[in-house]
């Protein structure tokens, strides 16, 4: 008859079943990663016909006027110097302007995938002043093309643009063009022609509809811009380089108020170029694409305000995937410590056959939770695994009193977990002390073992 193992060889082979059980926790990883990436194709698929994340952007005054450009050209060995009259562009932006957006939400489902559909229906005035001072920056009011000027407005994604935009300057009706956007929203919208002479300030007032999908972002413009956003979305995430300085959220929606000045855009409202859309950076599947903050003369700065789902279940999966170290080393713990302490024999087989159970809860709360929500499928996925874990155990432990033993280690685990992944912010710390009360445990149990021993009898010592 073979000697039975020394524990501190059944340590080593404990540690390396759950070190060969990393191989299937990274394809689950994987699995998520992958079932995110077809969630996302969906969602796109969804709003392929009804319009991306908008930014608007707007109302800017394009200014043409004829400015010297100089040359210097070599001629049979001559430096030749030549000045002639180009065209180019000025871009004014309003003194101060007032928006009201109303933003009604819906949900549109493909499969078992779903996404967040809006309608923003947008109002606003603006006034726009000429600057005074001109000739500081190297411009002759006469040069400007006063007869060519237009009113541009930005729509990112111009397929969500509605019918009955309307626009009006000084009280009159402007016809309305597609194209020649703002270059914040990509060069993308509408425009006007305008009758100005830049004497009298120009009042205008617009309204128009437009749809979108998961969230929406302003490019503030001018002196002052003041937005109003009101909408029955009772989950909204505000980001980009502003925030909004009022906001009411409750379950029926929520409202939000920016004021912004040019002082904090730190643009003046006479730029010689239309500066280029934001940056942006890709929040997660939790929440849209937010605007970054840039400096003067990089890319604008926008307010952005998500419709998120209140809960991502993805992000959750991959979190809860993250701790399956945990789930895998407490059990095989207390395996151990009946192995070790109890007398049981547990053959490595019987360790990688738990913990194949065990990685197998993330597949069911992947499946579940697709379905029934995060929530529901992690009560029927670990109830299922408690379950399974729990018979197993009585034969493996010989006896139904150790295996309810682990089954309580499980419950009060996948009730731990489920905490952790609830109370993002104090994970970490939690964590770390269980983890340090765990190896007090362990230590305070195995005290008393002498780990290099090897199969002795009773009363057998060692030499």
């Amino acid at each position: 008859m073979s000697k039975p193992r020394s524990p501190g060889i059944k340590l080593l082979l404990v540690g390396l079943v759950a070190l060969l059980l990393t191989i299937p926790l990274i394809m689950v990883y994987a699995l998520v990663q992958d079932r995110e990436n077809q969630s996302e194709t969906a969602q796109n698929s969804i709003t392929a016909g009804w319009g991306g994340r908008q930014t608007g952007s707007g109302p800017v005054l394009a200014i043409p006027y004829l400015r010297d450009d100089t040359q210097t050209e070599i001629v049979d060995g001559k430096s030749v110097t030549r000045t002639q009259k180009v065209r180019d562009e000025l871009f004014l932006s309003p003194l101060k302007q007032v928006i009201n957006t109303q933003l009604s939400p819906s949900t549109r489902s493909y499969s078992i995938y779903e996404t967040v559909l809006f309608d923003a229906n947008m109002s606003g005035e603006a006034r726009f002043v000429l600057p005074e001072d001109l000739d500081r920056q190297g411009i002759e009011k006469s040069a400007l093309l006063f007869d060519q000027v237009e009113l541009r407005f930005g729509i990112s994604d111009p397929r969500g643009l509605k019918e009955g935009a309307a626009v009006k300057a000084a009280g009159q009706n402007l016809t309305l063009q597609p194209g020649k956007g703002v270059a914040s929203s990509g060069n993308s919208g509408f425009f006007a022609f305008v009758d100005w002479d830049g004497e009298a300030p120009l009042n205008i007032s617009w309204a128009y509809a437009m749809r979108g999908s998961k969230g929406l972002a302003l490019v503030p413009q001018g002196g002052k811009t003041d937005w109003d956003v009101v909408s029955r979305w009772p989950h909204p995430s505000f980001g980009g380089s502003f925030l909004p300085e009022d906001k009411s959220i409750s379950d029926d929606g929520f409202t939000a108020h920016y004021s912004i000045t040019n002082l904090a855009l730190g643009q003046t409202l006479l730029l010689r170029d239309d500066p280029p859309p934001p940056i942006e950076r890709d929040a997660g599947s939790a929440a849209p694409a937010y605007m970054e903050s840039t400096a003067n003369g990089g890319p604008s700065m926008a307010a952005s305000i998500g419709l998120v789902e209140p809960v991502d279940l993805y992000s959750q999966v991959d979190r809860s995937v993250k701790y399956g170290f945990l789930f895998i080393g407490f059990t095989f713990l207390a395996f151990l410590m009946f192995d070790l302490v109890g007398g049981a024999r547990v053959a490595a087989a019987e360790y990688l056959l738990s913990g194949a159970g065990l990685v197998l809860f993330f597949v069911l709360l992947l499946a579940f939770a697709e379905v029934i929500g995060f929530t529901l499928a992690y009560i029927l996925a670990s109830a299922a695994i408690i379950g399974l874990l729990t018979s197993y155990s009585a034969a493996v432990l010989k006896g139904w009193r150790r295996a309810g033993f682990i089954g309580a280690l499980l419950i009060g685990l996948y009730a731990l977990i489920y905490v952790l992944l609830s109370l993002a912010a104090l994970s970490l710390m939690i964590g770390s002390v269980l983890l340090f009360l765990a190896l007090t445990g362990v230590m305070y149990a195995t005290r008393n073992i002498d780990w290099s021993s090897v199969g002795r009898t009773e009363g057998e010592t060692q030499p």
